[in-house]
């Protein structure tokens, strides 16, 4: 990536990706974050610079830099990106951790965070603005729609389908050829082996319904 990229999202997220990208070589702008406790702070040399809709700071990606969306929560970070997309026309940018390894014939979309340790095997196909935690395997032909958050340590076995929205938590397992509805929530070190309906919860070994 020849242009800097400034990350909106100065958290935990934000801090994963400013490391990202400097492991890569990218200068990193600045952040932005609506926490104005957080401006000024530094991480480093890079300082948290305004909140996220600063026209000051905004006004300069498409033409000068890059933008990276850095924010857990799922409904704030759709609002953030469609803002870029329509006062921008831009579509952030991956940040893939140099440890990563992805398979040539996996395909990813716009705007995903791939931290350390992440495999991606043959033919898994990420869609756009997806969290990958560190560690975690995707196994090959599994499909994850827009805005998934996998959590660290999961296991994502072949051809399952998980879809828009859904979060999965930390040390998961889902076996093969399951699907997960849009915007489900897997409670962390569940094991996944049937079909989840979208909007439900689940949780344990086996995972069930939850409420």
């Amino acid at each position: 990536m020849e242009n800097p990229v400034l990350i909106l999202g100065a958290g935990s997220l934000g801090v994963t990706a400013l490391d990202i990208f400097q492991r890569n070589g990218v200068v990193v702008y600045g952040l932005l974050d609506d926490d104005k406790k957080l401006h000024g702070k530094e991480f480093g040399d890079v300082t948290v610079l305004g909140e996220t809709d600063d026209d000051g700071f905004l006004k300069l990606i498409g033409h000068k830099c890059e933008a990276f969306v850095a924010v857990d929560d799922t409904r704030v970070r759709k609002k953030l990106v469609k803002m870029l997309n329509d006062r921008r026309h831009v579509q952030p940018v991956n940040a893939i951790h140099d440890t990563a390894i992805i398979a040539a014939t996996a395909t990813l979309g716009h705007g995903n965070l791939i931290a350390a340790r992440v495999v991606i095997n043959p033919f898994a196909e990420i869609g756009q603005h997806c969290i990958i935690q560190s560690g975690s395997v995707i196994e090959s032909q599994t499909k994850l729609g827009d805005f998934v958050h996998i959590g660290t340590g999961s296991s994502i076995n072949s051809a399952v389908t998980i879809e828009e929205g859904t979060f999965i938590g930390t040390g998961v397992t889902v076996i093969a050829g399951v699907t997960i509805g849009k915007n489900a929530r897997i409670g962390a070190g569940s094991v996944v082996i049937e079909n989840v309906e979208a909007g439900t919860t689940v949780f344990g070994n086996p995972a069930k319904k939850v409420g």
